[in-house]
């Protein structure tokens, strides 16, 4: 580039010096060269046209005209008008393009307008949890006052179901008494129902009482002739409430008392003159015979005689309440 500069320093005043020769001859010899000195005009022009453009130096005026004539200033408009065509039809028309991108404002203004909205949903969460918390805290209120009222409906419950149980034991005692057999301070009562002998000692509980427990010969005689009749003509046993499920051999009553009267069946006695038996007999053997297999006692209807059977044969049985 410096030497294109330096080129032009060193050429452009001597053709300008050459111009300045020529024309001076010119106007000497005007009249002899006549049409050689357009001719060396134009080629002057035109040789300086191309250094201007080589140099990349703005095109100059010339010294035809080096005070600035209306035709120079014609030209220059010519070629500045040239010029801005050309520029004109180097620039790419216009078209309508894509959106221009956002600027930093714009972004920080989207971002404000976001943190709004997420605000504003996060007070409307507040809210809703908020009466949320409320109505928890209510149907929590609720859930305890239906336990309290659960509790006491539970102790209501109770209360009745004990008071069933005492008017049903109460029941049960004045029902013994009146329908069943008085004696002395106890009522004995006949039940028609088969149960094990621990389920029938529950039932005469749950109805004030307990299994029968005659306690001497005449509560026993009593208890004999009040089954017979109650049971004639057939033979029932019946269970009683004693057993020997605590120790083999040791009877006991059910409310824990020793027994201290028995009346265990005995097989029937051969009559005067005859042989001994050479056996027992085998419906009707000498009682208790069970062993551990047979702990409880039932009377039998006909003859008030005990027998040992097993604890869950089921039978009828017969119930005492205090009087």
């Amino acid at each position: 580039m410096q030497a294109a500069w330096l080129l032009g320093a060193l050429v452009v005043p001597q053709l300008l010096g050459f111009s300045h020769g020529a024309r001076g001859a010119d106007r000497e010899w005007e009249g002899v060269w006549g049409g050689a000195q357009e001719e060396e005009r134009e080629r002057e022009a035109l040789m300086l046209k191309h250094l201007q453009e080589a140099l990349g130096l703005p095109a100059g005026r010339g010294d035809e005209n080096p005070e600035g004539t209306p035709e120079d200033e014609e030209t220059w408009g010519t070629q500045e008008d040239g010029q801005v065509e050309e520029e004109e039809e180097t620039m790419p028309p216009s078209s309508s393009g894509p959106s221009p991108s956002p600027t930093a404002e714009d972004t920080v203004t989207y971002i404000l307008g976001r943190l709004a909205g997420l605000d504003a949903g996060l007070h409307q969460l507040h809210v809703r949890l908020h009466a949320l918390d409320t109505r928890v805290a209510e149907l929590n209120r609720g859930l305890r006052q239906l336990r309290e009222a659960a509790s006491d409906t539970r102790d209501a419950v109770q209360a009745l179901q004990e008071a069933q149980s005492r008017a049903e034991r109460e029941h049960g005692r004045l029902e013994g008494c009146l329908k069943g057999l008085r004696l002395g301070h106890k009522c004995f009562l006949l039940s028609r129902d088969f149960e094990a002998q621990a389920a029938a000692q529950a039932r005469c509980v749950a109805r004030g009482g307990s299994l029968a427990q005659p306690a001497d010969r005449q509560q026993m005689e009593a208890l004999t002739r009040y089954l017979r009749t109650a049971l004639a003509p057939y033979n029932w046993p019946v269970w009683l409430g004693v057993h020997d499920r605590r120790s083999e051999g040791l009877y006991l009553f059910e409310n824990g008392q020793r027994v201290s009267f028995f009346a265990w069946h005995r097989a029937p006695r051969p009559e005067p003159g005859a042989g001994p038996s050479p056996a027992p007999h085998p419906l009707s053997p000498n009682q208790p015979n069970g062993g551990t297999l047979e702990n409880c006692v039932a009377q039998a209807s006909d003859d008030g005689s005990w027998w040992d059977h097993d604890c869950e044969r089921r039978l009828y049985y017969v119930c005492e309440y205090p009087f």
